[in-house]
């Protein structure tokens, strides 16, 4: 079956490739035209942040740069961006950490539940030396990251009853990302991991193939989830940030000047993406209980105590080790 998957996924990257092949990243009148695809709505903070990048970009390059962006999976899904980017028919495109670490094995560090104290914690990791070599983690698979954007806390969200503590996941059919660390968690918390893509999500919980799944509240609200599942336990496991890639097929035909623009956007659009997001955040929330939805925090020891086995597993490997090692000293 996951050979089939693989197969599909190349077939899907080839036809795209065909019809960008020829229309990446081009020169019109001297403006070099960037392509970046991502999966989220047009409302979201991320799709917001990447049309701000490309203000920044006409700004720093006098108009000799933009960004041509295409929203809602009108490219692929995340894994199919990926592999567009792979083959260099596509410039950019916008991942969750999680989906990447199957081309990146490093970034499975983010599926780590309880990694971080706080956000301004995970803010220090992610701006610092430790993000940028996580960043660099797939250069070899041609996919440089430029930045990572904040997703917010992931938690738990379901149709008939609330999850209180680990033993309310027992019996539960959840939905994850096509993500080893994220499979092991759900299943350690003793429910049944099953991935699902985003897009077919919806459909999946109105149907019953699983009874609930686990976001943070703007996409819980954007996606319409909260119409189908009445319970959201925000118990806030994983800190997973979205990583903004760029293709190095495009990357090393850049001049060190498009280098230096491309960046520096970049690199200016990502404090806006978080006061967008915590204004998202909020707003959310908000939204979904006034929709009906139950929302409660649940004590999150019994969760912490029950996924430790996941911190043995990822400490076999001594460079994961030392690598846990200098993210929980980030935190002193």
């Amino acid at each position: 079956m996951k050979s089939q998957f693989y197969r599909s996924t190349l077939i899907c990257s080839l036809l795209f490739g065909v019809v960008f092949l020829f229309t990446g990243c081009k020169s019109d009148s001297n403006v070099r035209i960037i392509r970046l695809g991502h999966g989220l709505d047009v409302t979201h903070s991320v799709h917001q942040a990447m049309l701000q990048t490309d203000v920044y970009l006409n700004e720093l390059s006098e108009g000799k740069m933009r960004l041509q962006i295409y929203p809602n999976q009108q490219l692929g899904s995340e894994r199919e961006c990926l592999e567009l980017l792979q083959i260099g028919s596509l410039d950019m495109t916008k991942v969750s950490g999680a989906v990447l670490e199957n081309f990146a094995p490093k970034l499975r560090i983010f599926g780590l539940p309880f990694l971080f104290d706080n956000k301004d914690h995970l803010f220090k990791v992610l701006d610092g030396t430790i993000g940028k070599e996580l960043l660099k983690e797939g250069e070899e698979y041609w996919l440089k990251g430029v930045g990572f954007y904040d997703s917010g806390s992931r938690s738990f969200y379901t149709k008939e009853r609330p999850v209180e503590q680990p033993e309310d996941l027992e019996g539960l059919k959840i939905r994850v990302q096509e993500s080893v660390s994220a499979f092991d968690m759900v299943k350690q918390l003793g429910a049944s991991p099953t991935p699902i893509s985003w897009g077919e999500l919806y459909t999946a919980l109105q149907q019953g193939v699983v009874d609930g799944a686990e976001n943070n509240p703007p996409s819980f609200y954007l996606s319409r989830h909260y119409e189908v599942c009445k319970y959201y336990s925000i118990d806030e496991h994983t800190m997973i940030p979205d990583v903004l890639l760029v293709s190095t097929h495009l990357w090393n035909r850049l001049s060190s000047e498009e280098h230096g623009w491309l960046q520096k956007a970049i690199d200016q659009s990502i404090p806006y993406q978080r006061d967008l997001w915590i204004q998202s955040e909020n707003e959310s929330l908000q939204a979904v209980i006034e929709a009906g939805v139950e929302v409660s925090y649940p004590k999150k020891n019994r969760f912490q105590e029950a996924t430790q086995k996941m911190y043995q597993d990822f400490k076999k490997d001594p460079q994961m080790a030392e690598l846990i090692e200098r993210i929980r000293n980030e935190a002193n």
